[in-house]
């Protein structure tokens, strides 16, 4: 049984929001998680979104708040446990050499390291998906390691490059698109997080991992030619 007891709030006519306890903790995403699969979209659900401690559940038409609240309560009540949750950690490659990660060299002084223990530091962990969010197929990551916490930047550049991986004070992320932004950039993935054309346009949901690969630079472009052409594979593992 959850120890969680989550609340139910009117989101306006045709919309529900759950909300779990004000925290970024593991358990409490998890949790979400799992509800969020084990919703029944026949009752006209139409949209679920994720954050760190909430699911908005949209309906295709204005709802009775109360008898959809029960039905999520019940279902709350008998949600998977999280082993039948199938998730997976996601290989991504990333280019930290200097041309691409303009901050490195600012990071690694800043906190009194080498430029390869940033990248060690960065490229170490798995890091948990809480949400996608800000522009479509940017993953908010946990588990970022103190040693290279460092705060956004002041003054926040009007373009960061598609790909571009950074760092903003205890989070990590990679830039799905060119945008301006405020991250402390240290590298690059030839990837795609995020193409409208695919059944899944994002191939990665809340409850996942990733894992940051370090690659070198003839290695970027070719796998971007790869994945222009349509030929890349991206590994994942089930966890």
């Amino acid at each position: 049984m959850s120890k969680y007891k989550p609340t139910y709030k009117p989101f306006g006519e045709s919309t529900i929001l759950m909300e779990w306890p004000s925290k970024i903790e593991e358990t409490i995403i998890r949790d979400i998680v799992a509800f969020e699969k084990s919703v029944d979209k026949s009752r006209g659900i139409v949209d679920t979104v994720i954050t760190y401690n909430a699911l908005t559940i949209r309906y295709d038409c204005e709802i009775d708040f109360e008898v959809e609240v029960a039905e999520l309560r019940d279902r709350y009540k008998v949600k998977k446990k999280r082993e039948d949750q199938a998730s997976k950690c996601w290989q991504i490659p990333v280019c930290y050499d200097l041309d691409f990660g303009i901050d490195l060299d600012e990071i690694a002084s800043a906190k009194e390291l080498t430029v390869d223990e940033v990248i060690q530091f960065h490229s170490a962990p798995d890091y948990l998906i809480y949400f996608i969010g800000f522009q479509p197929g940017f993953l908010y990551l946990g588990g970022l390691n103190e040693k290279i916490h460092v705060p956004r930047k002041a003054i926040p550049r009007l373009r960061v490059a598609k790909g571009s991986v950074g760092i903003g004070g205890s989070q990590t992320g990679v830039y799905p698109n060119d945008s301006a932004g405020g991250w402390n950039i240290l590298g690059r993935s030839p990837i795609d997080f995020f193409d409208i054309s695919k059944p899944q346009p994002c191939f990665a949901s809340a409850g996942d991992r990733i894992k940051f690969r370090p690659i070198d630079k003839d290695s970027y472009h070719q796998i971007m030619e790869e994945e222009q052409d349509g030929n890349f594979m991206l590994k994942s593992q089930a966890i």
